[in-house]
């Protein structure tokens, strides 16, 4: 079984549509729902869990998958 429910690709994708992609997605799934986003921007690394921070979310750290890092984010 998987740790996340949902995932989003924003592989290629440069800062900051990654976090505005988690945003909007995130805005429609119920709480404690679990959100894993590819992604290859470095900044995503930093962008991510800041943005969790503002908006209430926990977020649940990374792996990496070659160049793709999955971020792991619990609808808050």
């Amino acid at each position: 079984m998987a740790d996340w429910d949902i995932e989003i690709d924003c592989e290629g994708l440069l800062c900051p549509l990654p976090v505005l992609r988690a945003r909007k997605r995130l805005l429609s799934l119920a709480p404690g729902t679990v959100l894993r986003v590819r992604a290859t921007d470095a900044m995503a690394l930093v962008d991510l869990p800041h943005f969790c921070a503002e908006a209430g979310h926990a977020y649940l750290g990374t792996q990496t998958d070659g160049p793709v890092t999955l971020h792991l984010i619990r609808r808050g």
